[in-house]
């Protein structure tokens, strides 16, 4: 990406983000809460002041429902709250497998070392990164891990499959920063991986996960 594309990017307003994963990628989208200056500080619209994911979560209960791949849809839902942040529905047209950031950036060094090619990786700003897979990832990675002799739970690894979600890129966290892609959705990785692509990799690098730091940021 050149200096113009990412000047241009910051500057997009959420609905121009969401009209891009709706129209380039075909995925489906969802607004959620934002984030309101009060006093000096950022609040999450939802009104918490504990708020986990101020900014960056599911505004409406029936958001699932509301998510749409509809251009003319997403601008009209937009529309109601410019503000509102872009969230992505797992379990549709991609699953995600969510890791700690240094496992995670070496299970992507590793995987293209050896040529295979991951789909789109996006990291947040709480320290984690998340891999974009086939639907059905989430259900065959704990006999694939199994194999492994590993657990989810014993290596820190999350799944976002059916009535989830997770925040797409550039959507701000509260004060914690912005969710970025490190491997930004493209032609070239628009097939996505499947559970037996990524789970031997995830395993080994969470269960070795010293950090390490490949390319940054696209």
């Amino acid at each position: 990406m050149t200096k113009l594309d990412e000047t241009t990017e910051a500057a997009a307003t959420p609905v121009e983000h969401a009209l891009r994963y709706v129209t380039e990628q075909h995925w489906d989208v969802s607004p959620g809460t934002w984030l309101e200056p009060t006093g000096g500080a950022l609040r999450c619209s939802c009104g918490s002041t504990a708020c986990a994911t101020p900014g960056a979560h599911p505004a409406r209960p029936r958001w699932a429902e509301e998510a749409t791949g509809s251009p003319r849809t997403a601008r009209a839902l937009w529309s109601e709250h410019p503000r509102a942040s872009v969230l992505l529905p797992t379990g549709r047209t991609f699953d995600v497998l969510d890791v700690p950031e240094s496992a995670g950036c070496l299970a992507l060094a590793r995987m293209e070392r050896l040529g295979a090619t991951p789909g789109p990786v996006a990291a947040t700003p709480s320290g984690r990164l998340l891999f974009f897979a086939l639907p059905g990832t989430a259900r065959k990675a704990p006999p694939l891990l199994r194999r492994t002799g590993r657990t989810a739970d014993a290596l820190d690894l999350t799944t976002h499959a059916e009535d989830d979600w997770v925040p797409a890129p550039p959507t701000r966290v509260g004060h914690r920063g912005a969710v970025q892609w490190v491997r930004r959705p493209s032609t070239g990785n628009r097939r996505l991986p499947d559970a037996d692509d990524l789970v031997a990799p995830l395993a080994y690098a969470c269960g070795h996960g010293a950090p390490y730091i490949v390319g940054g940021l696209d």
